[in-house]
């Protein structure tokens, strides 16, 4: 780093182009299919197969949803930078903390050196931590809350972890850097700065020279806590504009997010009538995200951006247009989330007729009538379940406002996203049964690259994003 620029070993000012190789080593319901959480999945998968089925049916899934031909691909794109999210239980088990198991490292190492081979340095995301480091699925998480914030020991095996990969990684020079953990959502937040503190000094006491890049608190939203930055530490805001991840959105056009607060910082809209998002808008909402960068001048690097309505194409594409626009007038680098899905935000898809999506058809349109998960999700269409839950609630306890978005999104996290999930998870399960270890590998090569259909515009948007600002770097406002 030298001031607001990240730079290379030359010194020469670099920005990142990346993309979150999500959904792989931290699974995520909306990305590969399943309801719930992770770890519900294994289990319910388990409960068909066996446990030796169980380990060849997720071996084969992550054999092969990222090669050499994936890392090749994204530089043909002009990506520069991989984030890896991973979750903690490839390096220790629950029944073993502060265990290390090495041969855990050789899904990490496997794409560092892919990536490396075609000039793509990687950042490597703990994206879920013992005890859920916030209160959402997509760190393994299946209730509402945090314990990673109430128990030390949890904070304790992370510090441990943090060691173990610095001192494998310290001399790595295809790593670009460390992002120690997503997301945070210390409801308190009174721990996260104290537990930053203690996990860079960790960190630091090993590896002096690989970036720390940190996440704000709330989902990366907030910074404030951090105070003086460190040195050679980057922050990172995730950048999600609401029209991006609001049902029955239009872009530019007037919404209610679900959301108490949005990200611009202040009280979202109580009616259709008072929230209107265009271009000015969503730069609106990155100035308020990135305060603490533009203030401190450190670069600033989207850790993640995507969305997944408007359900108008070109006012997806627009909006996302309109993103990736502001980020070049700020010099910000960007990662966009996620490389492969399902069919909702990605830049690569599965194929409809593929294996795998012709197997969990069922559950995806049964997921998507009960719009159980957040992303992606059109909880419109439960509003005869949730209505009269929010009415009750708001005339019970009309001041309820719990952590982190308030209580219309907490309706909708336990009851589509937790109960409604949950009782999913035993059907997902059954569309294996019978399938043998033939079956299986071929269904899972649906993930392998050859498989998958691009999203041609975003690919496209994205390609030519990355061409114009080598060509033209921009100049930062004033």
């Amino acid at each position: 780093m030298s001031g607001s620029d990240l730079v290379d070993s030359d010194g020469t000012p670099v920005t990142l182009f990346g993309i979150g190789v999500a959904g792989w080593l931290n699974m995520e319901n909306w990305i590969t299919g399943f309801p719930g959480y992770e770890e519900g999945q294994r289990a319910a998968v388990g409960q068909v197969l066996g446990p030796g089925l169980r380990d060849f049916f997720f071996d084969r899934f992550l054999e092969h949803f990222f090669t050499a031909d994936d890392a090749a691909y994204l530089a043909s794109l002009g990506i520069n930078m991989v984030r890896l999210p991973f979750s903690y239980k490839y390096l220790e088990s629950d029944d073993a903390p502060f265990e290390i198991n090495e041969n855990g490292f050789r899904y990490l190492d496997r794409v560092i050196e892919l990536c490396g081979a075609q000039g793509i340095r990687t950042v490597l995301d703990l994206h879920t931590v013992p005890g859920w480091q916030h209160q959402d699925w997509h760190c393994d998480n299946p209730t509402h809350t945090s314990q990673f914030w109430v128990h030390r020991t949890f904070q304790d095996r992370v510090v441990h972890l943090w060691r173990a990969i610095a001192s494998r990684y310290k001399d790595n020079p295809w790593v670009a850097g460390y992002n120690p953990i997503n997301e945070p959502a210390d409801p308190s937040a009174e721990k996260v700065g104290p537990f930053y503190q203690r996990l860079v000094e960790a960190i630091r006491e090993i590896d002096q020279n690989h970036i720390l890049f940190l996440d704000g608190n709330r989902y990366a939203l907030d910074f404030d806590f951090f105070g003086e930055p460190w040195p050679n530490t980057v922050y990172c805001p995730h950048d999600y504009p609401a029209p991006g991840y609001t049902p029955g959105s239009r872009y530019p056009g007037r919404h209610r997010p679900i959301h108490v607060l949005d990200a611009g910082g202040g009280p979202a809209a109580e009616s259709e009538d008072e929230a209107y998002w265009d271009k000015d808008e969503v730069e609106r909402s990155f100035l308020h995200r990135t305060v603490y960068m533009r203030e401190t001048g450190t670069p600033i690097v989207v850790g993640e951006f995507n969305a997944v309505w408007p359900d108008v194409e070109e006012e997806r594409l627009r909006l996302l247009g309109d993103q990736l626009d502001v980020f070049r007038k700020y010099n910000a680098s960007w990662t966009y989330w996620s490389y492969k899905d399902v069919g909702v935000a990605a830049p690569l898809r599965l194929a409809a007729n593929g294996p795998y999506l012709e197997r969990i058809r069922p559950i995806l349109e049964k997921k998507a009538r009960l719009a159980v998960d957040l992303w992606g999700g059109d909880r419109r269409k439960m509003g005869h379940v949730l209505g009269p839950i929010h009415k009750t609630l708001a005339q019970e306890c009309p001041d309820w406002n719990p952590y982190p978005w308030g209580s219309e999104f907490m309706v909708c996290r336990t009851v589509l996203q937790i109960l409604f999930s949950e009782a999913l998870l035993p059907q997902f399960g059954e569309l294996f049964r019978g399938m043998g270890e033939d079956d299986i590998d071929q269904m899972m090569r649906s993930f392998r690259l050859e498989n998958c259909q691009p999203w041609q515009p975003l690919v496209d948007l994205l390609r030519r994003d990355i061409a114009a600002r080598r060509q033209h770097p921009a100049v930062v406002p004033a």
